[in-house]
């Protein structure tokens, strides 16, 4: 069974993630209101996270606490590019991480995973297969609802997989412009309308600076 998955971002007016200053106490505040079990984060964001920690070469040691509240953090890495997954479980917002992975991915990065205790799914061959990976975590995680907290391009992959239930955006009072701007759905052109993806809106807020709020379901 797949769990619930929700988009969540924010942008400005004409869809652009990069360049103006987004409210990010707003957009995590908003974000806990979901009961969620696990945050699917893209590659290319934790990246950038893992440029501001510290490795001192020490690992938590990883303990299973049923009743820890926190959700999972889950990764898609099927290249191995990440090399601080074993600092993340330092931080207060997960319980633990979960590294996704496929056939192809280099050996010694599984490697790294073993030795560093952090745990792993190998789903797909040549790239992490979404569909799969999120059947297993909701069979062997119990995942019932999922946040996606990424860019454009693993928001592209879920919604041309029709993965997602629900997106939710915060729309900042700016225009950005620009022609290779950073959208928050990056994905292969269509080739007919048969792929566009039909959403109902649910919920319209005005918030303060004139950020407004828009959720809408996806329709199958």
């Amino acid at each position: 069974m797949l769990p619930r998955v929700v988009l969540h971002n924010a942008m400005s007016l004409d869809g652009r993630i990069d360049w103006f200053a987004a409210d990010i106490g707003l957009y995590y505040e908003l974000a806990s209101r979901w009961q969620v079990d696990a945050h699917l984060a893209g590659s290319d964001t934790m990246l950038a996270m893992e440029g501001e920690l510290a490795d001192d070469g020490e690992a938590p040691t990883p303990e299973v606490n049923p009743d820890d509240p926190r959700p999972l953090l889950v990764v898609p890495d099927s290249r191995g590019r990440l090399r601080k997954l074993h600092l993340l479980p330092k931080l207060p917002y997960w319980r633990g991480v979960l590294a996704l992975c496929s056939e192809t991915t280099p050996r010694t990065h599984l490697s790294y995973l073993q030795e560093k205790r952090i745990e792993y799914l190998v789903a797909g061959q040549d790239h992490v297969d979404l569909r799969a990976a999120l059947e297993a975590l909701n069979a062997r995680y119990g995942v019932r609802t999922v946040h996606v907290d990424s860019g454009g391009t693993l928001n592209g992959v879920l919604l041309r997989a029709g993965l997602v239930d629900e997106i939710s955006v915060l729309i900042h009072p700016s225009l950005v412009g620009g022609i290779t701007g950073r959208s928050i759905f990056r994905a292969p052109d269509l080739t007919s309308p048969e792929g566009v993806t039909p959403l109902r809106l649910t919920h319209v807020e005005r918030l303060h600076g004139d950020i407004v709020w828009l959720r809408y379901e996806v329709v199958r």
